[in-house]
């Protein structure tokens, strides 16, 4: 019986010439493809948090993991927007009156928001 922290493997061997090879299965991953911040998660475990990046790794949670980030990551993200395009006054009528200063409050609205979704949750524990 494992103890706290330890896991219970049961593995099956089969003989190669005189080697006795471990027959391993790979645990059902979830369906989704990475983007954008699922893949900044991931660089960011590997390069900075090699512990949790390698636990997750080996008991087959790393996709989960980056999925359930990239998701919070992109409704943040929304959210923020949203926020702050109301505070700024961003609005259809001033994209059509004045595209230029649409696109540059938007710019600044997008880059103020990434800053806040990587610091809160890509580059956080």
């Amino acid at each position: 019986m494992p103890g706290k922290g330890e896991i219970m493997m049961n593995l099956t061997y089969e003989k190669n010439g005189d080697y006795m090879i471990p027959m391993l299965q790979v645990d059902e991953q979830p369906e989704g493809t990475l983007t954008k911040y699922g893949l900044m998660r991931k660089n960011y475990l590997q390069e900075h948090k090699k512990g949790i990046y390698t636990g997750l790794l080996l008991k087959g949670k790393l996709k989960e993991h980056l999925l359930t980030i990239q998701e919070q990551a992109e409704q943040r993200m929304e959210l923020l927007t949203g926020q702050m395009m109301k505070q700024e006054g961003v609005t259809e009528k001033l994209k059509a009156e004045n595209q230029m200063l649409w696109i540059q409050k938007m710019n600044n609205i997008r880059h103020s928001a990434e800053e806040i979704v990587l610091r809160e949750l890509v580059y956080s524990l």
